[in-house]
């Protein structure tokens, strides 16, 4: 007798694979990320508040100056025509009032002895009327040249400032950073204001970090900062601090209280900030990459946040972990800070456990299970 034995194959499932990580410790870093544009902390625009041509620059483009030193010297001649044309003035004015002072004193004596004849009964009313009338005609114009005098010291101080303003001087210590005229250029201070030089403080610089709108909500001052520069891009500016967060965008500049048409584009704010610069290395217009910390937990056990399979309630999640039999389960996990790279854990696993990101194939994670061979 022959027996047959069938062997009967089904095909197995086949095992999944799993993209795992470790539990690890390290710093976890929520931020802000915004452009930034460098500016002088302080910058001046020296200008002429007189017209006149450029007759001497004292001063080169880069130059260190301080406070006081001279920068520029408008041509003077009419200012101080101005100055002696008010002082003479003033001198005419104050001769006038003391030729009326010893007129007052004749018709101060001329009134007193009329009033005495008249007191006496041997002097005419008409003639102390008459010697009235010209002493107090005589006291309305002492008052009235009284008030020319003030006039004309105030007039006569005007040109000597005016003089004063030909000499232009630097206001702050600082560089020279502009110089957009050019020695015997004419300028005019009627129509507007004209700039000499621009001098800026560049020992320390402020940083004008544009936030947008959907993050400018989170964002307040006292925030650690920190950025970079094209330049360096491996050095980080840190240890810095928000200073303000404009309570408008800059574009309100440009808009009228009465325009109702809305705009498309997006919307910044700038968050300000102020950076040492003793080397000079940051310049004016620079670009920055400005990272504002919104919050940081350092020395922490980790995972990726793609790792995190659920979230529950109470800051709490699910993951699945592999132990060494590579046998899958189900763990509840406490979570903290998240910045959208990994998450921190608090409470569920140790450091060095295996975490399930996900399955090669896409396929859920657990929904698969060992397969056998049957007979």
């Amino acid at each position: 007798m022959i027996y047959i034995v069938k062997w009967i194959f089904v095909t197995p499932t086949p095992i999944p694979r799993y993209i795992t990580t470790q539990v690890e410790r390290g710093n976890i870093e929520k931020t802000v990320l915004a452009d930034g544009k460098i500016s002088a902390f302080k910058l001046v625009n020296v200008g002429a508040q007189v017209s006149g041509q450029i007759k001497k620059l004292y001063v080169k483009l880069g130059e260190e100056v301080k406070m006081g030193d001279m920068i520029a010297e408008i041509d003077d001649l009419k200012q101080k025509n101005d100055l002696k044309q008010s002082e003479a003035s003033l001198a005419s004015l104050e001769a006038q009032r003391k030729a009326k002072e010893a007129n007052l004193k004749n018709y101060q004596l001329t009134y007193n002895r009329q009033l005495k004849l008249v007191k006496k009964g041997v002097g005419i009313q008409s003639e102390l009327d008459a010697a009235e009338a010209q002493l107090d005609s005589i006291k309305a114009d002492i008052a009235s040249l009284d008030a020319d005098i003030i006039r004309a010291k105030i007039a006569v101080d005007t040109a000597a400032v005016n003089l004063g303003y030909t000499k232009i001087r630097s206001p702050i210590d600082g560089v020279i950073v502009a110089i957009p005229i050019e020695e015997g250029q004419t300028v005019n201070s009627v129509q507007s204001a004209p700039t000499i030089v621009k001098v800026a403080q560049l020992d320390k610089m402020t940083v004008e970090a544009q936030i947008s709108e959907a993050d400018v909500i989170n964002v307040t001052t006292g925030m650690p900062v920190y950025f970079t520069i094209l330049g360096l891009p491996n050095e980080r500016f840190s240890g810095l601090t928000l200073r303000a967060v404009e309570p408008a965008p800059t574009s309100i500049n440009n808009e009228t209280t009465t325009s109702s048409s809305s705009t498309s584009s997006a919307i910044y704010y700038n968050g300000l900030f102020d950076v040492e610069n003793p080397e000079r290395v940051l310049r004016i217009s620079m670009s920055a990459q400005v990272y504002i910390i919104l919050g940081q937990a350092e020395n922490v056990l980790s995972i990726p946040t793609n790792a995190l399979q659920r979230k529950l309630a109470g800051n709490k999640a699910m993951v699945f972990v592999l132990d060494n039999d590579q046998k899958l389960s189900e763990r509840e996990i406490q979570i903290g800070l998240d910045d959208n790279v990994n998450v921190e854990v608090k409470t569920g696993l140790k450091e060095g456990d295996t975490i399930v990101v996900s399955t090669f194939d896409g396929s859920m994670i657990g929904s698969q299970k060992i397969p056998r061979a049957r007979f």
